[in-house]
């Protein structure tokens, strides 16, 4: 996919109203420090334009990304980081669940897993959810370039069966460093959005990142 335009258009606090979307959607989900705005920068081929930090429980609101005029990605508030209020927590929840039930536009989730590590209770927590809310979240297995190639199978594994998703369940590797699964996470997007032939381009744009 050749990203011609990229634009951070919506930014939703606690109490904004979400925007009437044009365009299909995408979202992203996960637990702080999980990789996701790594993993959001490099679908928009940009170095930072989400932005990256050590300090988990940054992403405080939910950001909508308009790709191409074409579809957005929807970057949600991480999840499950411990130093961030009780309180704080509930309101960012309250904020996912309004996207996830009102947002015509939603075509799919994602949900960000650390490949490294099992599901946290906070991860199944969150896969039952989205799937309650009549979705069925594609699992985005990040930092993948952290393990051996021999051990890639085992801890697909371990997410498979964390979160109880089966054999038929969609878990996609991905790795910021090497761009491994980014083009399979492009062509499941373009897909999904209905985007016309003569749209979809699938070289990869050579653009530095």
């Amino acid at each position: 996919m050749i990203i011609r335009k990229v634009e951070l258009e919506t930014v939703c606090g606690i109490t904004s109203r979400l925007p009437d979307s044009p365009y299909p959607e995408f979202a992203f989900a996960g637990k702080s420090n999980v990789g996701k705005s790594s993993l959001i920068n490099a679908l928009m081929n940009r170095k930072s334009l989400a932005r990256t930090s050590a300090q988990p429980g940054k992403t405080q609101t939910i950001n909508f990304y308009n790709i191409n005029d074409a579809f957005y990605y929807v970057d949600l508030p991480g999840y499950g980081y411990a130093k961030v209020p009780v309180e704080q927590k509930v309101k960012w929840g309250n904020m996912i669940e309004r996207y996830l039930q009102t947002s015509p536009m939603l075509k799919c989730v994602f949900l960000l897993i650390d490949i490294r590590h099992e599901p946290s209770a906070n991860d199944k927590v969150m896969y039952d959810w989205i799937r309650e809310k009549g979705y069925t979240p594609v699992i985005i297995a990040t930092k993948a370039d952290k393990l051996k190639r021999s051990q890639m199978q085992k801890h697909v594994k371990m997410v498979r069966e964390g979160l109880q998703i089966g054999e038929n369940g969609m878990v996609i590797l991905f790795s910021s460093v090497t761009k491994q699964g980014r083009e399979e996470i492009w062509e499941l997007i373009e897909q999904m959005a209905g985007l016309k032939e003569e749209e979809i381009n699938l070289e990869m744009d050579l653009q530095p990142l």
